[in-house]
């Protein structure tokens, strides 16, 4: 880990990433899905939420920005982020032996301190 890491800055986004997170799994939870994990980890690899409602399972990228200074914060879900989350996804299936069910993938933004759902954003990258 480098020092950087342990800065007060780091620190502070992380804290506002956890509180973005919270919101987003409490905007889920109003729409009756439950919340099956937050901030799943497979090696290096996270997810910010797993929700569930009926057979749909939906993993969650939470994003925030708090200035436009660089894009929507949407746009910083990339194609990397996207194979990612995609095998981390993967991952948590087999790992808890669910085969079953229909998939989803969501962003959730907090542009300027406002949610934007972004229901089925992007397709798996298999």
């Amino acid at each position: 880990m480098s020092s950087s890491d342990n800065s007060p800055d780091h620190e502070d986004r992380v804290r506002i990433g956890r509180s973005y997170e919270k919101l987003a799994a409490e905007f889920f939870v109003s729409k009756e899905f439950t919340i099956l994990e937050r901030n799943w980890q497979d090696g290096h690899r996270e997810i910010d939420l797993i929700v569930r409602h009926d057979n749909l399972i939906v993993f969650v990228e939470v994003k925030s920005s708090s200035t436009g200074k660089f894009g929507h914060p949407a746009e910083r879900v990339d194609k990397r982020k996207i194979a990612n989350l995609t095998k981390a996804a993967y991952q948590y299936l087999n790992e808890k032996a669910i085969d079953d069910c229909d998939l989803r993938f969501d962003v959730v933004t907090f542009f300027d301190g406002q949610l934007e759902h972004f229901p089925n954003a992007f397709e798996s990258a298999e």
